[in-house]
């Protein structure tokens, strides 16, 4: 790991909700704090703009003030800052593949719980390779480190048939660092057949439902042993997955999700589950690449 922990700041609200959220994580791990601006220039702009050196005086301004802020909340926090040009969504990438995760603010859907994932988050999810996680500014005039949660529990999505050992190795290493719970949840949906009139009954679901959560022990056992310390409650549901990772990240702290990495040109490249749960969690989100 690169022990750095990188937030994309663009003057935003939400940009500074996720940069004060990426400070916090850098002091819990006790790793410096990059901030990073994009500069996007267009050979030829729908209006006009002002001069280079005019936005990047203001980009500086931006870059100071929020290092200044960040440095009195944390004193003995490292901090650097920089700009970067480019495509917003590639430059980020690739300032994420230097650093242990990126952090993204995210606007939120007013009185709804929730995220509006934009073209620039969704973009550099889909192509990082590192953690990313998205923080929604609180509710509210101002933003302060107590507005987000701590103590709440950490949930990690994950799914008994397929890999989720770089799902697994974040969820428990933060839960060792916050001293928090780990509520790893997976959920299942009943068979098509009932669809057509059929009825497995109360016993068979059980079993089922048994079968399926000792898969999900098995699954955990090792990273238990590795984590002693965390207090790990693995979940069973019936449900579809997104809803029930949307009702988990109530009073969550952080909600951990999963994306495959897909070297196709086409496509979304978050996975449904992952985009549903950016879009609705009411808690931020790390979305972790796995094969």
């Amino acid at each position: 790991m690169a022990n750095l922990v990188t937030a994309g700041l663009d003057g935003s609200r939400e940009s500074v909700a996720a940069a004060r959220w990426a400070a916090r994580e850098a002091d819990l791990r006790r790793v410096p704090l990059a901030l990073v601006h994009v500069e996007e220039w267009l050979e030829r702009p729908p209006l006009p703009v002002a001069s280079t050196e005019a936005q990047r005086h203001r980009t500086d301004e931006l870059l100071r003030e929020a290092s200044e802020e960040i440095k009195r909340l944390y004193p003995d926090l490292e901090i650097t800052s920089r700009r970067l040009p480019g495509i917003p969504a590639t430059a980020l990438a690739h300032a994420a593949a230097s650093s242990d995760m990126l952090v993204l603010g995210s606007r939120g859907l007013g009185s709804i719980a929730g995220f509006i994932l934009g073209s620039v988050g969704a973009g550099t999810i889909a192509a990082a390779d590192q953690p990313v996680v998205l923080v929604r500014a609180p509710h509210g005039p101002a933003t302060s480190p107590e507005d987000f949660r701590i103590d709440g529990a950490i949930v990690a999505g994950v799914d008994t048939e397929g890999p989720c050992d770089a799902i697994l190795s974040f969820a428990f290493d933060e839960a060792s660092r916050r001293g928090c719970v780990l509520r790893v949840l997976h959920s299942w949906t009943p068979p098509p057949i009932l669809g057509y009139g059929f009825d497995l009954g109360p016993s068979v679901q059980e079993e089922i439902g048994h079968g399926i959560a000792t898969a999900v022990d098995e699954m955990i056992r090792s990273w238990c042993e590795k984590y002693p310390s965390v207090d790990v409650t693995p979940e069973v549901r019936i449900g579809q997955s997104a809803i029930q990772l949307v009702d988990a990240s109530k009073g969550a702290a952080l909600v951990v999700v999963g994306k495959r990495i897909r070297r196709s040109a086409y496509g979304t490249h978050i996975g449904a589950i992952a985009h549903a749960v950016l879009h609705h969690a009411a808690a931020p989100v790390a979305v972790i690449a796995h094969e």
